[in-house]
């Protein structure tokens, strides 16, 4: 059995190999199938069943199990997630592993569709180095995404003060549910940037 660690670097070198092998269909089509559809069943079942609650108890438990340094904030109306240290890509960034060119996209890969079928959609930024922000509201709430620290406060990952990659874009999504449906760009901290 592979520990979680090991774990991480054989998932992002799959990602490569399946790259390499059908193009990004192919790998597009493996986040959907081999982990939404299969993986992760469970959390389609919560979060299909009891939306933003389902939402706060499945990363509630799976971010506290992976050790991720992460906050959520929960209202009737949004869920956010504010990732601090991603244990995965710090690990994959801590040993120099790098196959897949964005790894964080299988995140939006597999929870995109799930969040399809729930009618939700999702604004995101992550900054390709363990750090990013999600929130999710249903696909009728025309809200746009918070301002820094509007609904997180001091928790929101964008106000540190190392949220800005330096030499590699921001990929930003904005009611999104496909890993494609992303913008980059070199400076983009704000939504709406």
């Amino acid at each position: 059995m592979l520990g979680v660690y090991d774990f991480c670097g054989h998932y992002e070198w799959t990602f490569e190999w399946l790259r390499q092998r059908g193009g990004d269909s192919l790998v597009r089509a493996y986040w959907d199938e081999a982990i939404h559809q299969d993986a992760q069943t469970h959390a389609s079942e919560l979060i299909l069943k009891k939306g933003f609650k389902g939402m706060q108890e499945y990363w509630g438990h799976t971010l506290a199990e992976e050790a991720a340094e992460y906050f959520t904030t929960a209202t009737d109306k949004v869920f956010r997630i504010d990732m601090h240290e991603c244990p995965s890509k710090g690990f994959l960034i801590r040993n120099g592993l790098e196959q897949y060119r964005d790894y964080c996209d299988h995140c939006m890969g597999w929870t995109g569709p799930l969040l399809k079928r729930g009618k939700f959609v999702v604004d995101h930024q992550h900054n390709h180095r363990g750090q990013c922000w999600w929130e999710i509201r249903k696909e009728t709430d025309m809200t746009s995404a918070s301002a820094p620290g509007q609904l997180a406060g001091h928790e929101d990952v964008r106000l540190r003060p190392d949220w800005k990659p330096s030499g590699k874009p921001m990929d930003t999504y904005k009611r999104a549910n496909d890993s494609d449906d992303k913008s980059s760009k070199a400076d983009c901290s704000k939504p709406g940037s």
